[in-house]
């Protein structure tokens, strides 16, 4: 990386280590810096792939009690065993292995692999922040879903599920044509409270996820799913449980 800020202060600004001065400095070097923007949303695009990656495997209860066993004999001894140091260069090269793994199969940005959305974060959120600017949050505004599902009809080459969920506190705003990826997609705009939230969709030949865990980035998080030959990828600045439940009633 040839430029300074992509060494010091890309990853801070990615952990949410930096302040608010700092979070605003850097943001407005990435409006001019396509090298720190390219390599921001690749860094996110990978975080992203890991938490869906299900990597994580949940241990056995004859496991955990042996391992709980070997603790509490370990705890009670009076002379600490010592480990042999073969076992921590088995441990260091266990994790290597897995970073690299990690790192070569999961997709970044562009190589077109499935396990991922087909969008990177930064696109994601930049549709939803345009969105709230005046004028543009709908094409055809209404709380009818039966008047905003034929309004996509002959303006996409696929027909995305609407439904008005106001009666469990998520009312149907309307819908509008939005792009990811480069290409055309639907957006089902929906309300909470004071909030907005955007529910892309489109279509995949790829079989059906549960929800996955939810990015964060700006103050805005996404939840990604996969359900019946439809992509749904849920944005906003509401809380987490709101979001989620949006996403089941969509899931269902």
């Amino acid at each position: 990386m040839s430029c300074e800020y992509a060494r010091t202060t890309l990853h801070g600004y990615l952990d949410g280590e930096l302040d608010a001065a700092r979070s605003a400095e850097f943001e407005r070097h990435l409006e001019s810096c396509r090298e720190c923007a390219t390599a921001l949303a690749a860094e996110e695009s990978l975080r992203s792939s890991l938490q869906r990656s299900g990597l994580y495997e949940q241990a056995s209860v004859s496991l955990r009690k042996k391992t709980r066993t070997e603790l509490d004999g370990a705890t009670s001894s009076p002379v600490p065993r010592r480990i042999p140091a073969w076992r921590w260069l088995a441990v260091g090269a266990s994790i290597l292995v897995v970073a690299a793994v990690s790192w070569y199969v999961w997709p970044r940005p562009g190589t077109g692999g499935a396990a991922s959305a087909p969008f990177t974060a930064a696109e994601l959120i930049d549709a939803h922040v345009r969105s709230l600017q005046p004028g543009h949050l709908t094409d055809v505004a209404s709380t009818d879903q039966h008047t905003v599902k034929p309004w996509f009809d002959g303006k996409l080459d696929y027909a995305p599920p609407v439904k008005d969920y106001a009666d469990e506190g998520f009312p149907l705003v309307g819908g509008r044509l939005d792009v990811l990826a480069g290409r055309n997609v639907a957006a089902v705009v929906y309300a909470r409270r004071k909030h907005v939230i955007n529910v892309f969709v489109l279509p995949t030949k790829e079989p059906d996820t549960p929800i996955h865990p939810p990015g964060l980035r700006q103050g805005y998080q996404w939840l990604h799913w996969r359900r019946q030959g439809m992509e749904y990828c849920a944005v906003s600045d509401v809380s987490l449980s709101d979001l989620h439940e949006l996403a089941q009633l969509i899931y269902q």
